[in-house]
């Protein structure tokens, strides 16, 4: 398999497919941009070799074109950081698209416009009428398989070398994502470098890790993660079920949840995954207190209770600090821990503290040579916005490839460029 560090791109066009899917507010402002900072070594690397870049990102989920989603808002950004005037297609397989990409010279760089403005992209139908039959609903997706191989070799045709560094999106079998691979030889393709860490970062929790193993698994659905669950009870030592879930294990087992919001239909699961684990021998570690609100707000009034003894009216927004002190222990005696998903409901500010000492116990670990990872959207804004990030092994860009990972499953992305 070609490495990025072997490969020198002089001379060549190479379709770099980044994600660059970063928050904007409501003037276009990038509120995050980890993203496109991770990608930069990998850019850099190919324009200091003399070569020229094509950069393929989607931007949110648009359902057609519209300037909301639109990748011109992050190319001044995108040019300031890679220190290179960044050229923009207002197209990703059209006559701009093509004219552009084969005028670029060594050095230079072109950012196509959202791939998902084309349903090709993605493979899948749009405007199908909610009442179609199954026979419309099967003309629509053997059109649009048909049309998409048309989209994914003009991608293809752009370039001469095609760099995935794109983890975030390879769980999907996408265009950009996994098809085009196959229009380059196995010489012409490869990982970019923040691909190449996330494969070695998943490679390590899933083969290769080092006991005590603990798992923190987050979330406001069992549902969710039903299935990483299950893998995990294979392979870890202690597994903390912790957010919004913990009120669906809490309600199986008889606690009073108040108001607390859970899963009705997956008690019999929470029962059927208590009781793996103790067949397993897997420690798994539940709230056992919690903070709780009067309304699901920020500003709501705060106070504590035991996790399984809420009073009517509240609900429980994060874990109490008799929780906080039980995963900080296990997690200071670990020796690879792996976090997905935060301890409560990050996104009010008076509900963040289970998260973030959640995060100082892995800063903690990895002071005493555990590996520690971090993935998914708000458990890795928490440690970057209270500056834990550089405490933690490795920060995972990827939510649900890193997820699908986990579960054991091949990620296309991945097979595309290897092979397996």
């Amino acid at each position: 398999m070609q490495t990025i560090d072997k490969f020198n791109f002089a001379g060549h066009k190479a379709f770099v497919r980044v994600d660059f899917n970063v928050p904007l507010n409501e003037n276009f402002i990038i509120t995050d941009d980890t993203r496109i900072r991770a990608a930069l070594p990998t850019l850099k690397k190919i324009i200091a070799d003399g070569g020229s870049i094509i950069l393929g990102s989607h931007l949110g989920r648009p359902e057609g074109v519209t300037d909301k989603f639109s990748l011109r808002h992050i190319l001044p950004h995108v040019s300031e950081l890679l220190g290179v005037e960044v050229q923009f297609a207002d197209d990703c397989v059209g006559k701009q698209a093509k004219a552009k990409a084969a005028a670029l010279k060594p050095g230079e760089a072109l950012l196509l416009e959202n791939l998902r403005f084309y349903a090709e992209e993605e493979g899948k139908p749009r405007g199908l009428a909610k009442d179609a039959s199954d026979e419309e609903k099967n003309a629509a997706k053997k059109a649009i398989k048909a049309s998409q191989k048309d989209f994914t070799s003009t991608l293809a045709s752009l370039a001469d070398v095609y760099v995935n560094d794109a983890f975030g999106t390879a769980h999907r079998a996408h265009a950009s994502t996994a098809l085009i691979a196959d229009y380059f030889d196995t010489d012409h393709k490869m990982f970019g470098y923040l691909m190449e860490k996330e494969v070695q970062a998943v490679e390590k929790i899933v083969n290769d890790f080092e006991r005590p193993f603990t798992a923190i698994m987050g979330g406001a659905k069992v549902s969710d993660k039903i299935e990483v669950i299950k893998n995990l009870l294979d392979k870890v030592d202690n597994l903390i079920l912790s957010g919004g879930m913990i009120y669906t294990f809490s309600k199986a087992q008889g606690g009073k949840i108040g108001t607390s919001r859970y899963e009705a239909d997956k008690l019999d699961l929470a029962l059927e995954l208590i009781q793996q684990a103790r067949e397993k021998g897997v420690n798994l570690v539940l709230a056992v207190d919690v903070k709780i609100a009067d309304s699901f707000s920020n500003d709501a009034n705060l106070s504590f209770a035991d996790a399984d003894n809420i009073p009517d009216g509240w609900m429980g927004l994060d874990i109490g600090p008799k929780t906080e002190a039980i995963y900080t222990e296990i997690i200071k005696n670990s020796k690879t821990v792996l976090w997905n998903g935060p301890t409560g409901v990050f996104e009010f500010s008076n509900f963040t503290h289970g998260s973030v000492v959640t995060g100082e116990a892995m800063v903690e670990a990895s002071k005493h040579g555990a590996y520690t990872l971090v993935g998914g959207g708000d458990s890795v804004a928490c440690v970057n916005q209270f500056g834990l990030a550089d405490g933690i092994s490795y920060v995972s860009t990827g939510g649900g490839a890193l997820l699908e990972a986990i579960e054991g499953k091949v990620l296309p992305g991945i097979k595309a460029i290897r092979g397996y």
